[in-house]
């Protein structure tokens, strides 16, 4: 994996350009290179998985009388395939990374290339003779691509860092803003890159710059379908699907590794994982101390996962590595946390990853992870529980009136806060394909489908990557092979929930390859702190923070229900299931913190 970047049009001295590459070192540790031709720089900093020795970037194709040069971050996981039908139409190759295949495969077959890729990825593309600069994302948005139209001009990169040190642009947070931080964070409204002025390409989604003008199109998205095949059928090609995609993404120069819960989705990855690597598989999981004295069972969380991580380790005979944060460095890793995500983020959820994923670099260069499995096969809570699935608005965050709660009413009355939320809820569930005839419950499935595809699983993507390449660590995601989530999107609900199970279908399809006992475990989220100590060190922060009047915060934030906090019991979690009355707390710390770290003038 690697940090892309890129200007069109704009001023470039060698002090910008050198700021802009020290923002993308922590992606990219092992390599750096910048191309510079005309109105076209384009900037890249490399994180050696495949092809060490001959992968260097920017990378330069002449093919049929234009020139084409790339900046690429991602892994392509059908590289084979795609070499030898391009080596069929004449292309030659000098190394053996997917970076040449996917420039060769844009040179041959432009925009339709985009089509035949199977991989996570962002990249982009200058064609040299024609002037114009190509900006593409992977289907299901693993790898960022931010941009910034910008006098006359383009700025793009992997993270919003980059652009920022570009000398003329302003951090600025308007209204609109505030609602994506105080109404949907730390979701983002799809595109959104919350300062004003930042986007983001969408998943799906490509770009091309030319004349000055930005063009974008979606070039991929789920549809729906008829689905014909029996339930033994849909099984027998779900765990087709699953292994495959857990087979292609061990491809690896380096050394790889799983993470591993005890939970279905990380267990699977482990299993199969395991039967391909020749030598004992390294395992990592991650734990907290105090958690042996304080874990509560409840609704989202109903047991702990260590007994499954010591029955897995023993199952699969894995290198395993366990680490045991403590509740202090979760408490000052959050300001870090910020500085990877380049935003607020899940607050500890957000930093005990960064700390996990910082030792687990310690031993591997990539880790396989279990997201995406619980969007794509129905596990969340709310898609099975009645009270929230059949609920209007987004289901992570059933508490919009106690979000607009913290506002200060002028800002408040000017974002229209119902407004706000409903208008981005409601957009979603129009994209939606759906069969005409398609009975309400089925409907009601696939909206919840679309739903968590843009939304809650895109703010898990952030926090893997973010967290992850703030140590150099590349992080694959085997569920989001987008053939998985094509397929199981025209699958019916009846099929998915079989036996009344959450991801009931993947469990049938998966049997033989776990021990019964973690095949049928209930679904058990992310690990948490359950630690009291957690909730004082942040709430002496706050509190802290509430006796500065002049704290940014309070621009927009109301001091009193932040106050509140620190005695308030609330029904619903903040977002998810994890971020609750302390997660809240260290939310508004990492809002006040960014807003102090990137120096955010707030306009309303």
């Amino acid at each position: 994996m690697c940090a892309i970047a890129g200007l069109i049009e704009l001023k470039r001295s060698p002090a910008v350009l050198e700021k802009m590459i020290g923002t993308m070192l922590r992606r990219g540790p092992d390599d750096a290179g910048i191309w510079k031709s005309g109105p076209c720089c384009l900037l890249h900093t490399r994180l050696a998985v495949m092809d060490p020795a001959g992968g260097h970037q920017p990378m330069i194709l002449d093919w049929a009388g234009e020139q084409y040069i790339i900046v690429y971050n991602g892994e392509l996981y059908n590289t084979g395939e795609l070499r030898r039908e391009l080596e069929s139409c004449g292309h030659c190759f000098r190394t053996t990374g997917d970076t040449e295949v996917v420039l060769a495969s844009w040179a041959q077959w432009g925009e339709e290339a985009l089509d035949r890729f199977n991989g996570i990825f962002a990249f982009g593309i200058w064609e040299k003779r024609r002037q114009r600069l190509w900006l593409c994302r992977d289907r299901m948005g693993v790898k960022p691509l931010f941009y910034k139209l910008h006098d006359n001009g383009l700025l793009f990169s992997s993270e919003i860092k980059t652009i920022l040190t570009y000398p003329t642009v302003q951090t600025v947070l308007d209204t609109c803003g505030i609602g994506e931080l105080m109404l949907l964070g730390p979701g983002r409204t799809p595109g959104s890159g919350v300062f004003r002025g930042i986007s983001e390409i969408e998943p799906g989604c490509c770009a091309y710059f030319e004349s000055g003008k930005l063009h974008l199109r979606r070039y991929w998205s789920l549809k729906d379908r008829e689905h014909r095949e029996t339930f033994e059928e849909t099984a027998e090609q779900v765990r087709f699907l699953v292994t495959d995609a857990i087979k292609r993404q061990m491809v690896s120069d380096v050394p790889i590794g799983t993470f591993l819960s005890g939970g279905l989705d990380s267990s699977l990855i482990s299993a199969v994982a395991a039967g391909t690597s020749g030598n004992p598989l390294k395992t990592f999981s991650v734990g907290y101390s105090n958690n042996d004295r304080y874990f509560v069972p409840g609704k989202f969380q109903p047991e702990s996962d260590d007994a499954y991580i010591r029955l897995m380790q023993t199952f699969l005979g894995s290198d395993h590595h366990r680490t045991e944060l403590e509740s202090d460095e979760l408490a000052t890793s959050l300001e870090d946390a910020v500085r990877a995500r380049d935003l607020p983020g899940m607050a500890d959820v957000d930093s005990s990853l960064l700390a996990f994923c910082g030792r687990i670099r310690k031993d591997v260069k990539v880790a396989l992870s279990g997201e995406c499995a619980d969007e794509i096969f129905g596990g969340y809570p709310w898609y099975r529980d009645p009270e929230v699935r059949d609920q209007e608005g987004f289901p992570w965050a059933q508490n919009s009136k106690q979000r607009a709660g913290f506002l200060i009413p002028e800002i408040s009355a000017k974002l229209n806060c119902e407004a706000f939320v409903r208008e981005r809820y409601d957009q979603t569930l129009r994209e939606s394909d759906i069969l005409p005839g398609t009975d309400q419950q089925e409907r009601r499935t696939k909206e919840m489908v679309n739903l968590n595809l843009r939304w809650f699983m895109q703010t898990l993507l952030d926090r893997k990557d973010r967290m992850s390449m703030y140590h150099g660590l590349e992080v694959r995601v085997p569920f989001c092979d987008y053939r998985i989530a094509e397929y199981l999107y025209g699958v019916p609900w009846a099929m998915k929930d079989h036996r009344g199970r959450e991801k009931g279908l993947l469990r049938y399809a998966m049997e033989g390859i776990l021990p019964h006992s973690v095949l049928h475990r209930k679904k058990s989220p992310y690990p948490k702190t359950w630690d009291p100590r957690y909730f004082e060190l942040v709430s002496a922060q706050l509190r802290r923070l509430l006796e500065n009047p002049t704290a940014p915060l309070w621009q927009f934030v109301s001091r009193t229900a932040a106050e509140n906090l620190l005695t308030a019991e609330y029904a619903w979690p903040w977002y998810g299931q994890l971020m609750k009355v302390p997660q809240t707390v260290a939310y508004l710390l990492q809002v006040n913190f960014w807003l102090k770290e990137y120096k955010v003038y707030v306009v309303t």
